[in-house]
């Protein structure tokens, strides 16, 4: 029992403080791992004095879910474990469902973990989880390997929040053995077997594996480079930090600036983020657009922005708060209010300003102007150039980049958790 309990522990003990008063959370399916993940985060979290909560999401797309909910409430109750049940409502759809679902139950599991107090949710993906993934892409998919620890894969719910997954090192086989030498059930779900889907079609397809066979790959060599990148009306980097870098690491800091700057959900891929990276990388002047971000290099910087025109486009131009209410505006800023509010883009607004704040612009790239926030008043007031009473107001795009490129790589310290 120790030999799989141990390293368990270990990922436990190296990524979540031992003392602290946020609890820990546990996504409990019910299936074979996350019953096993539970026992024995339970053991963990009692030793350290640490409140446990329990989720479970009902997808509501088989009819025996409800007794799944029931006995995954029971597993709780033994464990003396708080519980919620979080339910998928309103229409399915006839394409795509895995997708779906597993959207749904991660946008379920960010608001509750939020709610909670928490900024680690642990999930029970297993080593074969990698193999599968593995042979998922062998047949054309572009699912990545889980990672023990990575933000929240959903926006702007999940912000501030990470996965922790600390049984990717174990065998699917050696779990359910040990769950039955403790006499503890587990729940088969028939969708695991469903042929119409490529993760069912790939876990029938993939061979036995070994312990030693195993590969945990993990995003590496990219913190420090993050590190330097600063929040300055969007996102800026020393150009001659870009080109010294590894091509591969200046890949996915330019991919990852495009969405964090552009506070969209759709990383940039593809051709087109080779070549602006090959270009940010050499020696010429650069202007592009992607992923929803305008890009600008000179010879010294390299600026990532949003332009209004790219907000007009998203459908996110306006936002309404009511009194104390937390929003983000545009997946870049977080903003509460002691008063009712409305948040739009500064284009079109920019004569409506005072006078000395408009003289602020001036040391702003022109294509960030219109892209920053404004409350619509009378009077307007843009929050990122001048302190706005009773206003709370936080951008999230560096934050959000740093989370992504495993700068943090442990649960944050209760003093600055979610709120």
């Amino acid at each position: 029992m120790s030999g799989l309990i141990g390293p368990v522990e270990a990922v436990l003990d190296r990524r979540l403080q031992a003392a602290s008063d946020a609890p820990v959370v546990v996504a409990l399916s019910g299936g074979g791992d996350s019953v096993a993940l539970t026992l024995v985060t339970a053991m963990w979290a009692k030793a350290h004095g640490r409140r446990l909560v329990v989720l479970h999401v009902d997808h509501g797309i088989n009819p025996a879910s409800q007794g799944w909910g029931q006995s995954c409430a029971d597993l709780a109750g033994r464990l003396g474990a708080e519980f919620q049940i979080l339910v998928w409502t309103g229409p399915k759809p006839t394409t795509g469902l895995p997708a779906a679902a597993r959207l749904a139950r991660h946008r379920l599991l960010a608001d509750a973990a939020r709610a909670a107090g928490a900024s680690v949710i642990l999930m029970g993906h297993t080593a074969d989880d990698l193999c599968e993934a593995a042979m998922m892409r062998q047949a054309g998919s572009s699912v990545p390997d889980a990672r023990e620890w990575a933000p929240s894969p959903v926006w702007p719910q999940g912000r501030g929040l990470f996965l922790l997954r600390p049984l990717l090192g174990i065998l699917r086989s050696d779990l359910r053995a040990w769950l039955t030498a403790r006499g503890e059930p587990w729940i088969d779900d028939p969708a695991n077997e469903d042929q119409r889907f490529a993760r069912s079609r790939a876990r029938r397809e993939t061979p036995p594996v070994g312990r030693a066979t195993l590969v945990h790959c993990q995003v590496e060599g990219l913190s420090d480079l993050a590190a330097q990148v600063a929040e300055d009306h969007g996102l800026s980097l020393s150009r001659e930090l870009l080109r010294a870098a590894p091509l591969a690491d200046a890949k996915a800091l330019v991919g990852v600036a495009c969405l964090c700057a552009a506070g969209t959900t759709r990383p940039a891929r593809g051709d087109r983020l080779d070549r602006l990276t090959h270009a940010l990388m050499g020696q010429q002047p650069v202007v592009a657009t992607l992923g929803g971000a305008r890009i600008e290099a000179d010879a010294a910087q390299v600026r990532w922005m949003r332009q209004a025109s790219e907000i007009a486009r998203s459908g996110t131009a306006l936002l309404s708060l009511e009194p104390g209410e937390i929003g983000v505006w545009d997946g870049r800023f977080e903003i509460t209010s002691l008063e009712a509010i409305r948040v739009g883009p500064l284009a079109g607004r920019m004569g409506r300003l005072a006078p000395n704040t408009r003289a602020k612009l001036a040391r702003i790239p022109v294509a960030a102007r219109g892209g920053l926030p404004v409350l619509i008043g009378p009077p307007v007031l843009c929050p990122t150039l001048e302190p706005v009473p009773g206003l709370v107001f936080n951008a999230l795009s560096r934050t959000r980049l740093l989370h992504a490129c495993g700068v943090i790589d442990r649960e944050i310290g209760s003093e600055s958790r979610v709120r």
